[in-house]
């Protein structure tokens, strides 16, 4: 099993929206950064367990597990001209983006505020606490996420 955390601004899509989705399950859709769609693409695997983060909020952090329930597949948002994720160079024979499901499993006991991990020694080679990483979606050790686990 693999550990990821993935991003998501609370206002577009939070946490409480994945808990209301019929089955709890929605798709992770709009991703278009490369690394990132790789990691969705080829290493997500169902059964893997994520960290649900509220990212560009007033306060960034952890609030949520999930459950990858869907390995990578093409997002069909980037075919779709009505859809704000739309990209014309991507072709459905030759799909350029992908997505997985996503099942919600609970909230986190509290907010595990990005300010909080990053005074955490044991976390110092997490990527989402290093300078000048963004990416939506990010691998967590096994470490890191009982380590996180054990904050709330």
């Amino acid at each position: 099993m693999n550990y990821w955390l993935m991003k998501s601004e609370p206002n577009a899509f939070g946490i409480d929206d994945l808990q209301n989705m019929p089955e709890q399950t929605e798709h992770w859709d709009g991703v278009r950064n490369y690394q990132a769609r790789n990691m969705m693409r080829d290493e997500m695997k169902v059964g893997d367990q994520v960290f649900f983060y509220h990212s560009n909020c007033e306060v960034p952090g952890i609030v949520g597990l999930m459950e990858v329930v869907k390995e990578g597949y093409p997002d069909f948002t980037a075919f779709d001209p009505n859809s704000k994720y739309f990209d014309e160079k991507s072709d459905p024979a030759k799909p350029r983006w992908f997505m997985v499901d996503i099942k919600y499993l609970r909230h986190t006991r509290r907010v595990i505020p990005l300010a909080e991990l990053k005074e955490h020694d044991a976390l110092e080679n997490m990527a989402l606490v290093r300078k000048g990483n963004r990416l939506s979606i990010m691998p967590v050790s096994q470490q890191e996420w009982d380590y996180i686990l054990g904050l709330e």
